[in-house]
């Protein structure tokens, strides 16, 4: 069975600038995907010819068996039934809410109803007479998904939906539009630069760098095996150690440790943060440390090379503290020392 939605072999070029580089992506019925990446790497460009407001060089965008955009054939966006949730949310400051949320639906629509129950939906319901000034960050963000959902689209897009949120509202909010599109069933894409928020949102997760689609998989599968040493830095903390691998071992100034992958030669093995242990010793100092409330960090120098440690506890050791460190973590990931 194919998936509800693919995007297949999506490239696009502004000028000399490759935006997008032959990327495919497929999304199954009531799943979410995420495009991670950096500012720049192509996700929202990518996003916006699923939506059909941009034109690819070439490439298919398939919805539910429709062709949306192929050789020769670009249905219009407002014939797609994709929503899409903005990153500014692009309400009306002078219509009230029940009219942002009936703006694109026909007169039959909203008599139907369509308005109220896209309100309810968010749980805005009673909210239709008043105005985006009159609402907060949160209440906005709703407004903005209830009028994608009232035309009842296949696919939800969201471009960086929260990031004008401050953090605790965001973090609020996010999970209030996940759960949400989970219990209707929706199909949805969402864009983002923020790992934490990726890992949250999606049940899959596609990394972006320079227009190139570098891994794509659920986030415990990016975080746990990444595909490149530069996808490991960028979706959580990592040490990258430099060691020799042999007979599925690499060893590092950390000793040796198990492989999970088949190298040998000069590598560097991909050590998470939370798989060292600090202890008291004499081999590396303290030069800093950090107290989150939940957990604690420590940077190790250990002769030339510095390590970050993160433990479940408060601070133990200060800066200027002698101590150990060792590894107590599974297989690592470990690549060939030239690759970035």
């Amino acid at each position: 069975m194919s998936a509800y939605l693919q995007a297949m072999s999506i490239s696009k070029t502004f000028d000399d600038v490759v935006a997008v580089n032959d990327v495919s992506l497929m999304v199954d019925e009531g799943k979410s995907l995420v495009l991670l990446g950096p500012s720049g790497c192509g996700k929202t460009t990518l996003l916006r010819i699923i939506a059909g407001l941009e034109l690819p060089d070439d490439g298919r965008v398939v919805v539910a068996r429709d062709v949306l955009t192929g050789p020769d054939l670009h249905v219009p966006p407002e014939l797609r039934r994709i929503g899409m949730v903005f990153q500014d949310w692009a309400l009306f400051p002078h219509m009230d809410v029940a009219r942002n949320v009936a703006f694109g639906l026909t007169k039959d629509e909203v008599k139907s109803g369509r308005v109220d129950e896209a309100l309810g939906m968010v749980g805005l319901a009673g909210y239709g007479n008043r105005y985006p000034d009159e609402l907060s960050g949160g209440q906005a963000q709703r407004v903005a998904l209830a009028r994608a959902l009232a035309p009842r689209p296949r696919v939800m897009l969201f471009d960086e939906p929260f990031s004008n949120l401050d953090s605790e509202l965001r973090a609020q909010v996010r999970i209030e539009v996940s759960t949400l599109l989970r219990e209707v069933g929706m199909t949805s894409i969402y864009v983002t630069h923020d790992q934490e928020e990726a890992f949250l949102l999606g049940d899959a997760v596609a990394v972006m760098r320079d227009g190139r689609l570098l891994q794509n998989g659920t986030p415990s599968e990016i975080y746990s095996n990444p595909a490149t040493p530069w996808v490991a830095t960028f979706v959580g903390e990592a040490n990258l150690v430099v060691g020799e691998a042999h007979n599925g071992l690499i060893a590092t100034a950390l000793g040796a440790l198990p492989l999970s992958t088949l190298v040998r030669g000069t590598c560097k093995a991909v050590v998470r943060p939370e798989h060292l242990m600090v202890e008291d010793g004499s081999a590396g100092t303290i030069t800093a440390v950090d107290f989150f409330g939940h957990d604690s960090s420590y940077r190790v120098a250990v002769d030339d090379a510095t390590y970050l440690v993160r433990v479940a506890a408060a601070p133990r050791f200060r800066p200027g503290d002698k101590v150990s460190i060792s590894y107590a973590g599974p297989e690592v990931v470990a690549f060939p020392e030239t690759a970035a």
